[in-house]
């Protein structure tokens, strides 16, 4: 073998290998984003729930705000399912893990609308006090 040969190969080599690199950062990013929209979805279906629940201890109704919630977990869901298909079978099924919030054992969960008072902020659009992590205002469904 020549020296040009092995070096030829050297090089054919090291393009592979460069480009497996990249591959497989590309699938991390990938999966990171899953792993952020899966947080997303928890975090809407949480105040979706905690919604619903306040509107019917209350006997209240606001369904466009209910819409607005739903129509929002549609699309984390869709980019969700977007970012699996972009990925083989088997990183798809790596990418299953979904974030859980931890409550200790020896606690039960308590109903989000009874939880531990929350900082609030106003609604830029109609001044009603929203918790800091609220997706929309209760009170006039703007989004925050």
């Amino acid at each position: 073998m020549d020296f040009n040969k092995i070096k030829e190969m050297g090089l054919e080599y090291a393009e592979k290998g460069k480009n497996a690199a990249l591959d497989l950062a590309e699938k991390g990013r990938t999966q990171a984003l899953i792993v952020n929209e899966q947080g997303k979805l928890l975090k809407a279906q949480r105040q979706l729930g905690a919604l619903v629940y306040s509107l019917a201890k209350g006997k209240e109704e606001n369904q466009p705000l209910v819409d607005k919630y739903i129509e929002m977990i549609d699309n984390i869901e869709q980019e969700i399912a977007r970012l699996k298909a972009s990925l083989t079978p088997a990183e798809a099924a790596e990418a299953e893990y979904v974030v859980h919030e931890e409550v200790p054992a020896d606690q039960p969960e308590a109903p989000a609308a009874e939880a531990a008072p929350e900082e609030h902020k106003a609604c830029p659009q109609c001044g009603a006090p929203v918790s800091d992590d609220a997706l929309f205002c209760n009170k006039c469904g703007a989004q925050l």
